[in-house]
């Protein structure tokens, strides 16, 4: 009878053991899924916004740039921007977020009011969002990937982060060099 008892306890054990392995690895499987913080989930939903708005917006710089500088960063950001939104939308997938093509957010805006301007007014609209934008991208970025909670996000900030430092170096050289020919177109209007 004793033997029956100790069986019968090993069973028990033994089944309660498993039950609870069982119950738990769909409780894990649903945290990796969902084991975004706030701040993390957040990050790549304006990542994203911000990386389709840079290649939209670059797009439209490409074609209606009157300068050859504005195009050529347009096409830059396009190229940039959709290789690190390609990489982003992989990682977003994998981390379970859910992101919309096409969804520029708070960008819509500013593409919006680009759509309609063509020339000179472009290329300084266009320049003066850049700065604005890829100042802010910075910021963003080099925080997230300091204090990111999600390795693999830190990990995919840190990485897209020297190349937003070039393309903020890159539009500030250009709105430097634009801001020169205004300052001397304005000088020789004021000699005639």
């Amino acid at each position: 009878m004793f033997k029956h008892l100790a069986l019968f306890a090993i069973l028990a054990i033994a089944c309660s053991l498993g039950f609870f392995t069982l119950t738990a690895r769909p409780a894990l499987a649903q945290s990796d899924k969902q084991g975004l913080n706030d701040q993390d989930k957040d990050f790549i939903k304006e990542a994203a916004q911000g990386g389709q708005a840079e290649v939209k917006m670059g797009q439209l710089a490409a074609e209606k740039g009157s300068s050859a500088e504005v195009k050529s960063f347009g096409q830059k950001m396009v190229e940039d921007h959709g290789k690190a939104n390609t990489e982003l939308m992989t990682l977003a997938q994998s981390k379970g977020v859910t992101l919309q093509e096409g969804d520029l957010g708070k960008h819509q805006k500013s593409y919006d009011k680009l759509q309609k301007l063509s020339g000179a007014d472009f290329d300084k609209a266009y320049v003066k969002m850049m700065v604005e934008d890829h100042q802010n991208d910075v910021k963003a970025f080099q925080k997230e990937a300091e204090r990111g909670q999600d390795h693999d996000v830190k990990t995919w900030a840190a990485k897209t982060l020297p190349t937003l430092q070039m393309h903020m170096s890159m539009i500030d050289d250009i709105d430097k060099s634009m801001r020169g020919k205004d300052h001397d177109k304005d000088k020789d209007m004021g000699n005639k």
